[in-house]
């Protein structure tokens, strides 16, 4: 027997013991599983790489770790409202949001996601305007400024956003950075650099540690920025000049951010220092510069976060409950949209039930397999009764839920698999009428910009893009 034979042998009994590992040791959902099994076992070689790459579960061990006083703080304020919501005395700002507190407990015992009501929210959803007020913000900061992205570049906005740091830097504000490795993987390293050298506090999540980054699965995907503990940004947003509708491939980009005053930012904030404290060896103490009490207005907001670390899928889990608690309509914005079968079936039988179901995807690919899976599923919802949209004025990028005019989700989550069970995620949910009709204007500009997908239309599908849409379907658990 050849060196050849004893390796190729050796490769196969590798991929069954890890077949029998994924599908017994492992706690993937049987989707992925059965994806993952068929790789390791239809293409032996290629699918064993991949999976070493791709598909080895995160770490059990804890990931991020609390500091005990906050950790006891943040226990303290949700214990309090879950006794507060079981013994009915539980108080939402308005009485039409009363039905809404299961979502509120659900949050609570989810995530441990403290409800604060005392919040003002300023909706973005051009790149210019948001950028314009992020850099008006940093340069009034006195104490600290907190930004973390999951893309960065340096071109053009990144550049001005480098410069506001270093200014602010050099006035002794402090001022950390942290981006994801693989999403800002273009980032030059003079970048780092000059941002390092004028006291700047850069780090990176998940950096390669070797010529293979075995965790390049796992992404940061959050979006935030706290500035002296009193001001948060939150939202689909990354730091490039796309973002600006300056690159042609994508055209103009619809998005969505929030700037939050009040205690919610104390919840965005606690987010950023576990992120940064996990990456880097400079940690984030405990002080009370950082999480100021600082009222903006009366609305009720939670802020949730999800990841692969997590035993529970937090934010899918607050999707699936708004959708089961619509009476009237359910209006969602996604760049992708490949939801499981749980968020599949709540959609469907929110549809069959009667509730106005309206799902706003893109015209255009920025990754295609994830576009024609997305096409799949819209599709599939399509036959149930929910009205798909295709928005046609640039590349929609929002990832926002509105359920009747009063709660909505606004954040960095897809409704995808990647986005639920792969990537670090975070979301406001907003418990407000007004901030939620502002998203539902901007909503009714948005289907003024949108053709209907009809039944009639998809069906008339040619071969070439049914079997585009069948391959990244079968692929969609793993994409």
């Amino acid at each position: 027997m050849g060196v050849y034979s004893i390796i190729i042998g050796l490769i196969f009994v590798i991929n069954i013991a890890l077949a029998i590992s994924i599908i017994f040791l492992e706690r993937k959902d049987p989707t992925s599983s059965w994806a993952w099994v068929m790789v390791l076992l239809f293409i032996p070689i290629l699918g064993f790489i991949l999976y070493l790459i791709f598909g080895r579960p995160i770490s059990n061990r804890r990931i991020f770790k609390w500091d005990q006083r906050s950790r006891m703080d943040v226990k303290k304020a949700v214990q309090k409202q879950i006794n507060a919501i079981e013994d009915d005395a539980f108080l939402l700002n308005h009485d039409d949001l009363k039905k809404h507190q299961d979502l509120v407990y659900l949050h609570l015992r989810n995530d441990n996601a403290v409800y604060t009501d005392n919040n003002g929210v300023d909706i973005f959803t051009d790149g210019h305007e948001k950028f314009e007020a992020l850099l008006e913000d940093i340069n009034r900061a006195k104490h600290h400024i907190h930004v973390q992205y999951y893309i960065m570049r340096s071109d053009g906005l990144g550049s001005r956003l480098a410069n506001a740091l270093i200014r602010k830097a050099k006035e002794g504000v402090c001022v950390r950075l942290l981006y994801d490795d693989m999403g800002s993987r273009s980032l030059k390293k003079s970048y780092i650099k000059k941002l390092k050298e004028a006291g700047v506090l850069v780090e990176a999540f998940f950096p390669s540690k070797f010529i293979i980054n075995f965790k390049i699965n796992y992404r940061n995907h959050r979006k935030l920025t706290i500035i002296d503990g009193e001001i948060g940004y939150i939202g689909g947003f990354n730091v490039g000049d796309e973002y600006l509708g300056m690159k042609s491939k994508f055209g103009y980009w619809r998005d969505t951010h929030l700037r939050v005053i009040g205690d919610a930012v104390q919840s965005m904030q606690t987010r950023f220092v576990l992120d940064w404290n996990q990456a880097s060896k400079q940690k984030i103490p405990y002080e009370e510069e950082h999480f100021q009490t600082i009222s903006g207005g009366n609305i009720g907001m939670q802020i949730v976060s999800s990841g692969p670390d997590s035993e529970y899928e937090q934010i899918k889990n607050g999707y699936i409950k708004m959708i089961m608690e619509a009476e009237e309509y359910i209006y969602i914005q996604t760049p992708y949209f490949i939801p499981d079968e749980s968020l599949r079936d709540a959609l469907r039988i929110a549809v069959l039930s009667g509730v106005d179901v309206k799902i706003m995807i893109p015209n255009k690919p920025d990754h295609p397999f994830v576009y024609w899976a997305t096409m799949y599923y819209c599709g599939d919802l399509l036959g149930a009764g929910a009205e798909i949209f295709i928005y046609q004025n640039g590349f929609l990028h929002a990832k926002t839920i509105i359920v009747d005019g009063r709660i909505a989700s606004v954040g960095t989550a897809n409704i995808d698999v990647r986005s639920f069970r792969l990537n670090f995620e975070v979301n406001a949910f907003l418990y407000d009428i007004e901030v939620v009709r502002r998203l539902m204007v901007d909503f009714d500009k948005d289907l003024a910009h949108s053709t209907q997908m009809t039944k009639k239309l998809y069906d008339k599908r040619s071969i070439g893009i049914r079997f585009k849409e069948s391959v990244s379907r079968l692929i969609s658990p793993v994409l």
